[in-house]
């Protein structure tokens, strides 16, 4: 089979979805590998590394999207791409199918299969492909990186013979895979962390890590599916800001992290409480792509209200383009192993990995 990787043309985005490494296992496995020219090269990959490992390089778009039997991608397709493919044809890539109808609409007329890699179970089995985490990851860590460089004083305790310097109190608020790095990053500049969740099961991770665990006491709104937090009443929102909100005000950084996959992000931090934070306090809003957590954060931009700086940085992983490329090259070289071989696709329709993540099939739709 042909594999074709192309360049993304999101703003914000540096990544690419197979590195020159992950290409030459491919090609031992019988695949045929071939790319966008410069498609690597946001990402620190130049053409010169992939053609030493046999994938070859081609300057048209539209010509390597015609001959592929499937296309890798980052990002969702656009309307444009899946009308160059052919019939038959198959996509792999984060598709946000319950948002992006569209796209959905333009692969089924295409007559094309795609799969969603965000839609990927959250299994044991499918932990190696799992790129939603491994983005998230690299995100937890960078965001911790980018608060402490908007904030003008240092994270840990300091005795000098000047004085001593008390440690940045930082608050996380989420403490899923962002969240959980994002901890261990602010223990290791030495701050101390205090954690919100509304999963009282991720209290003794918290801990484990050295944070603090903020309760707030759950009620039958709150929905879990497959690890992910599928929904949650306004009631219990209000709630746990009026826990939350003495904590944030005492804060020198918050970092939100919470989304809800398909919906926009809950509104965590409203107007009032960031006009009671400390001055010169800092937000790292990681959900700016969904909304935001925090009612003053604007997307792709740093802003300043009532003297707290708010960070609104696009797509976080991608500003660790290197390392997140790697890690997604080989979520997604699983991934495909796993529904293929280098002669065609299995086309398991009852397996767990399969049905999960196949969102159209020979051009009808199947999910959402």
């Amino acid at each position: 089979m042909k594999l074709a990787v192309i360049r993304e043309t999101k703003p914000f985005e540096r990544r690419v979805a197979l590195t020159p490494e992950v290409c030459k296992q491919l090609i031992q496995l019988g695949f045929e590998c071939h790319l966008e020219q410069d498609a690597g090269k946001t990402s620190f990959f130049d053409d010169t590394a992939y053609a030493a490992v046999g994938v070859t390089i081609q300057n048209d778009k539209s010509t390597l999207l015609a001959a592929a039997d499937v296309v890798l991608k980052v990002n969702p397709l656009t309307t444009e791409e899946i009308i160059d493919m052919k019939k038959g044809a198959v996509a792999i890539s984060f598709m946000y199918a319950a948002t992006n109808p569209t796209m959905l609409e333009a692969a089924a007329k295409q007559g094309i299969s795609a799969f969603s890699v965000d839609a990927i179970p959250r299994i044991s089995r499918a932990q190696k492909m799992d790129a939603l985490s491994s983005q998230a990851n690299l995100a937890g860590y960078k965001s911790v990186i980018i608060g402490a460089y908007h904030l003008g004083k240092i994270f840990p305790l300091l005795m000098t013979a000047a004085g001593t310097i008390k440690p940045a109190k930082v608050v996380i608020m989420g403490a899923g895979v962002a969240g959980l790095q994002a901890i261990a990053t602010a223990k290791r500049l030495g701050a101390v962390v205090e954690v919100s969740d509304i999963r009282p099961e991720t209290k003794e991770q918290v801990e484990s890590l050295g944070g603090k665990f903020i309760e707030v006491k759950g009620d039958e709104s709150i929905k879990i599916e497959g690890g992910y937090v599928k929904g949650v009443s306004e009631e219990f929102l209000k709630r746990q800001q009026e826990v939350i909100s003495k904590h944030i005000c005492e804060a020198d950084l918050v970092i939100t992290t919470a989304l809800i996959p398909g919906k926009k992000a809950p509104m965590l931090i409203p107007e009032e409480v960031v006009k009671n934070m400390k001055f010169g306090s800092v937000i790292v809003d990681m959900a700016v792509e969904q909304g935001g957590n925090c009612a003053c954060s604007e997307f792709a931009k740093i802003v300043e209200k009532h003297g707290v700086t708010i960070v609104g940085e696009a797509n976080i992983p991608s500003m660790l383009p290197l390392n997140a490329s790697e890690l997604y090259a080989k979520n997604i070289a699983t991934f495909l192993i796993h529904l293929a071989t280098k002669d065609g696709f299995k086309w398991e329709m009852e397996e767990e990995i399969t049905k999960g993540s196949l969102i159209v099939h020979e051009g009808n739709i199947v999910k959402p």
